[in-house]
């Protein structure tokens, strides 16, 4: 693994912050900082993150979810995926949640695929992207709401969903970088698969 390749932290005087708008989920913030001796202005959307996973059966099949995003005006082919309930929830606690809350599926083996900022000059979202294998059906009482409610679930070969994304047919972030790093981690024959619960 080249050490030499890493994001690095970085922290600029922030000299001014504002809220310019609060929705249930996220806010709207403009912050001033001091960058280089320059004072620069940005707008950002503050998110408390996300997850997404890659369930896969014994077949090379992952478990998609289609789901209506309504910015997009579209019924989207996506992940098991949703928001953090709060900023310090563990990501495989979130992970495991919502499998089973979108899927009513569990899994015995879970990994941690990969980590993405979705948009990093306008958003704080990171999406960390879970393997989840020996996969058993589970009750839940949870009850599906708004776009959630009519949420339909196709196991698919892994292989065609890549060539789906490939072809133009798929566009959700999420799903596109979870199923490129899986087919990545099984061409390696998954040696170089994180802890579940790592950082």
């Amino acid at each position: 693994m080249p050490e030499h390749l890493s994001d690095d932290t970085a922290s600029y005087e922030v000299t001014a912050r504002t809220v310019v708008g609060e929705g249930r989920l996220h806010s709207l913030v403009r912050e001033t900082l001091e960058y280089e001796g320059t004072q620069l202005e940005r707008e950002f959307i503050e998110h408390s993150g996300a997850v997404a996973v890659v369930a896969l059966d014994d077949e090379d099949r992952v478990l998609l979810i289609r789901q209506y995003r309504h910015p997009l005006r579209s019924r989207e082919w996506e992940l098991p995926a949703g928001l953090l309930d709060a900023v310090d929830e563990p990501r495989l606690h979130a992970a495991q949640r919502e499998l089973v809350e979108e899927t009513g599926m569990a899994a015995g083996e879970w990994s941690r695929l990969i980590d993405f900022a979705a948009s990093p000059g306008g958003s704080t979202e990171v999406v960390s992207i879970f393997l989840a294998r020996s996969l058993v059906h589970v009750a839940s009482d949870y009850v599906r709401e708004g776009e959630e409610a009519d949420i339909e679930t196709r196991w698919v070969p892994i292989a065609d969903v890549a060539d789906a994304a490939l072809s133009g047919q798929l566009r959700n972030g999420p799903l596109l970088v979870g199923i490129f790093a899986a087919l990545a981690a099984r061409a390696g024959n998954w040696a170089d698969l994180r802890p579940a619960d790592s950082v």
